[in-house]
């Protein structure tokens, strides 16, 4: 679910599907080196040797990633099999943008929608991600709204989340 808090920020809340957070990942492509218009002389070969040298990491980083995606695509049947007959709970992620931001455990698939129906409206109040999926935590919070940490027992946001 997308929302977007006061401040105009989007948060994306949702369950997470796999058992893991995907770690690989590719940043703007915008920046690869073309090798259009490359001639025949000894100079070209040379710049074309350099660029293929800039172009091996790009290569090599598709590679782990379509990797990881392809792995992603055998084990996902078994992980939703497995959550449906083993009763694994779901876990709400919330996103800022398209970063983690915050994560909670938060039961099976009808509490796991109630969960993000919540958290969506506490962002949309303005509440960070651990103050929205607790509304106890966030009426007694002596923070104001969008500041504070999370509660006991629950992970903090990693180190460049902004918090409000």
């Amino acid at each position: 679910m997308k929302v977007v808090d006061p401040s105009g920020r989007t948060w994306r809340v949702s369950r997470r599907w796999m058992p893991w957070r995907r770690k690989a990942h590719v940043g703007h492509w915008g920046d690869v080196p073309s090798g259009h218009g490359l001639g025949d002389d000894p100079i070209s070969a040379i710049i074309g040797v350099f660029l293929l040298i800039l172009l091996i990491p790009v290569v090599v980083l598709s590679v782990v990633v379509a990797l990881e995606m392809l792995v992603l695509l055998l084990v996902l049947p078994f992980a939703l099999l497995g959550r449906m007959l083993f009763g694994r709970h779901w876990h709400v992620e919330v996103r800022d943008g398209w970063e983690f931001a915050w994560e909670t455990e938060a039961g099976d698939w009808q509490q796991s929608g109630r969960a993000i129906e919540h958290i969506a409206e506490g962002l949309r109040r303005g509440l960070v991600p651990w103050q929205a999926a607790s509304p106890a935590a966030a009426q007694a919070s002596p923070h104001q709204p969008g500041t504070g940490g999370p509660p006991p027992g629950q992970p903090p946001p990693p180190p460049g989340v902004r918090r409000g």
